[in-house]
C-alpha cells in the first residue's frame, strides 16, 4: 500500500536565504566601495551594520545541533571498488570553481565570500569585524556568507576530487550537508540548476 512507502520531496536547499542576508551582502559591498573611496569611517559603520543577529539565527537554524531543517534518512552504504582519498580542493581548483560558479552558493544561491577576503577585512577593520574562536565571537555577516566547497557525491559513496564533483556553497548548506549523500538529506543535485549570474564579486576587489 502507498501508506507503507515513505515519500520524500526533494528540495533545492535546507532553508532559502532570508531578506536580511541580502541586506548583509549589500552592506558589505557598500563597505568595500567606501573603503576604496577613502571613507574609512563609513566603511567601518557598514561593516558593523552587516554584523546582523538575524543572519546568525538563520545560519544556526541549519548548522546547529538538531536542526529542524536537516532531516537525515540513512541509506545502505554504496559498494566502492576504488576508494579515493578524501581531500579539500587545491588552490587552483578553488580558482576554477569560482570562475565556473561565481560567488554564489550552488544550493541556495546565497552570495559568498572567501575566507582570505574576510581575513583582509579583519586586519583592516578589527574593531568592526571580529573573528574569534567561537561562533558567537565571529562577525555574523561574514560567517553566514562564508564560502565553502562541497563534494556533491561524498567520498564515502565513491565521490572523487574532480571539479565536476565539486561546487561552491555557503557555510549553512555545506555544514548542513556534511558527508551525507543528497538522497539521505532530501536535496536535489545543485549541478542540475543554472549558475547564478550577478554583479556580486565576493568582495574580491578589496
Amino acid at each position: 500500500m502507498l501508506s507503507d512507502l515513505q515519500v520524500t520531496t526533494l528540495k533545492r536547499c535546507f532553508r532559502p536565504p532570508i531578506p536580511a542576508l541580502l541586506d548583509v551582502a549589500r552592506y558589505l559591498d557598500a563597505a568595500v566601495s567606501a573603503h576604496h573611496a577613502g571613507y574609512a569611517l563609513d566603511a567601518a559603520r557598514l561593516f558593523t551594520l552587516a554584523d546582523c543577529s538575524i543572519s546568525r539565527q538563520w545560519l544556526e537554524s541549519i548548522w546547529g545541533r538538531a536542526s529542524p531543517y536537516v532531516t537525515v534518512t540513512r541509506l545502505p552504504p554504496v559498494p566502492i571498488t576504488m576508494p579515493v582519498k578524501a581531500r579539500m580542493p587545491t588552490g587552483s581548483q578553488i580558482r576554477c570553481l569560482h570562475q565556473r560558479d561565481g560567488f554564489h552558493c550552488r544550493f541556495c544561491g546565497l552570495p559568498v565570500i572567501r575566507a582570505e577576503i574576510r581575513k583582509k577585512v579583519v586586519a583592516l577593520y578589527p574593531d568592526a569585524v571580529s573573528w574569534g574562536r567561537t561562533n558567537a565571537s565571529q562577525h555574523a555577516g561574514f560567517q553566514a556568507l562564508w564560502a565553502q566547497y562541497d563534494h556533491v557525491v561524498p567520498h564515502s559513496a565513491g565521490g572523487t576530487n574532480e571539479l565536476d564533483n565539486l561546487v561552491v556553497t555557503c557555510a549553512a548548506c555545506n555544514f548542513g550537508k556534511m558527508s551525507y549523500r543528497l538522497e539521505e538529506i532530501g536535496l536535489l543535485d545543485p549541478r542540475e540548476f543554472p549558475i547564478v549570474v550577478s554583479h556580486w564579486d565576493g568582495l574580491e576587489r578589496l
